[in-house]
């Protein structure tokens, strides 16, 4: 009986409004495969972060379910459910990204505010029926301006919900009107541009998109090519193991700064089997993969893969959006939009990204700054990933509550042989030290470049 009263509330089908309500009430609902999970009691322990559910409050997750989580993880989400949805979902702007939200009680208020208007406007028609017809080229300068056209935002009928969906700023929002989102003509043409180049944001090309989409994710899949490719994974490590040996024959023979340049380098090939790693794309496993990026990441190069893993996922799902993706928060050094200009807040980091004088000076230089600048990008990464570890600010609840003693772990092994036993111990002389930190670090500059390049070039929200 437990389990049929269980089902059959999951089968319960839950409309646009409560669902709108449920967000305002403080719910973290997702839609799944038309499924609607209410994920409120999952977010402390979500592996992935709390960020990455919270901007998907409102929206459709199927793809990014599918991208990011094993059959098995899928599976668990259904103890989740709280009903279904009919249709195709029209995605609200989370509350995370500013979206508003209207309770039960107001969206009655709401309705009653429609009705009220609409006998308004019922009585303002019979009444102007009875005045002289208008002209037939133009309406009287009197007509009042709602008898002409609804407002956007106002409590039409049309308007099933008033709360913030995602057409409502992406297709209604002119790309030429002068607003804190548009700095100036240049980024106004860009704009533009993109809406011209890119297919329309409309909800059948949309859903067409989607459609297409999940064939070819089905076609890669039957064909196997998300599989990992071991036998290359093979030679990787060896040309890893080949950059470590070198670097440690060199330090042994007094080669101090070339024994730093081949330590960089394999430092820097050794982040792509991290993103591997962190992606579960190895071994699909989502343990022993992590193990193996926080091996890499943590015992051999200082960093840690957890906050990196909670760095990418959020900018996967709100790529090159100015408020939302870490990937381009970079001020006061760079700003690859005018939207930074007006001290925007991160809702990544929690803080205002402050237009001061210090970031107006550095702005100023930063196309000469830019390779100075990411030469020292991984000293950042150490401070972000100590900010991620000692400021516990990854989950200590659920499966990767473990994952931040073992990244502890990892750093005293780091720190232990590359700053004692490497460095002090290994090299006589203070300046030979501090090249050696400058050049093993230094070294892998360009991967920042590789990373930052490919993100600053796009359009950009």
């Amino acid at each position: 009986m437990a389990t049929f009263k269980a089902t059959s509330r999951k089968e319960t089908i839950l409309s646009r409004n409560e669902i709108e309500a449920l967000i305002a009430d403080g719910r973290k609902i997702v839609i799944v495969d038309n499924k609607v999970l209410k994920t409120d009691a999952w977010l402390p322990y979500h592996p992935g972060g709390d960020k990455a559910i919270l901007h998907m409050v409102g929206r459709d997750a199927t793809n990014e379910v599918r991208a990011f989580h094993s059959a098995e993880t899928q599976a668990l989400m259904q103890k989740y459910q709280i009903g279904r949805i009919e249709g195709q979902w029209r995605d609200f702007v989370p509350p995370i990204q500013y979206g508003a939200f209207r309770t039960r009680e107001q969206q009655a208020e709401g309705r009653c505010e429609m009705e009220r208007q609409q006998i308004e406007d019922h009585a303002d028609s019979s009444e102007n029926d009875t005045s002289e017809a208008p002209s037939p080229l133009f309406d009287p300068a009197g007509r009042p301006e709602s008898h002409l056209r609804k407002r956007r935002g106002s409590n039409g009928a049309a308007s099933e919900s008033s709360a913030t969906s995602f057409s409502d700023l992406e297709l209604e929002d002119s790309p030429t009107q002068k607003d804190n989102f548009h700095g100036d003509d240049r980024t106004e043409q860009e704009l533009k541009r993109d809406l011209e180049l890119y297919p329309s944001l409309d909800q059948t090309t949309q859903a067409d998109i989607i459609s297409k989409y999940r064939q070819l994710d089905a076609r890669l899949r039957d064909a196997g090519l998300y599989e990992c490719n071991y036998s290359a994974y093979f030679i990787e490590s060896l040309r890893y193991t080949a950059l470590g040996l070198t670097s440690y024959l060199l330090l042994q023979n007094g080669y101090y700064l070339l024994s730093a340049a081949f330590l960089g380098a394999m430092w820097h090939q050794l982040v792509f089997t991290v993103h591997d790693a962190g992606h579960m794309g190895i071994t699909h496993n989502f343990h022993i993969d992590s193990c193996i990026g926080i091996f890499i990441a943590n015992f051999l190069g200082g960093l840690s893969c957890c906050w990196w893993k909670r760095n990418h996922n959020v900018h996967h799902i709100v790529t090159n959006s100015a408020e939302h993706d870490p990937d381009i928060q970079h001020m006061p050094f760079f700003a690859i939009s005018h939207r930074f200009f007006s001290s925007l807040k991160s809702t990544y980091y929690d803080r205002v990204m402050t237009y001061d004088p210090v970031a107006k000076f550095m702005l100023k230089y930063q196309h000469l700054m830019y390779y100075p600048l990411l030469t020292f990008g991984r000293f950042n990464l150490y401070v972000l990933s100590w900010t991620y570890i000692f400021g516990l600010q990854g989950p200590r609840k659920g499966p990767a509550w473990w994952h931040r003693y073992l990244e502890i772990a990892g750093q005293l092994f780091f720190w232990y042989w590359y700053a004692y036993l490497t460095v002090y111990q290994s090299i006589p002389s203070g300046w030979s030290r501090f090249g050696f930190v400058m050049i093993s670090n230094m070294i892998a500059m360009p991967v920042h470049v590789q990373i930052t390049l490919s993100h600053f070039a796009m359009s950009h929200r």
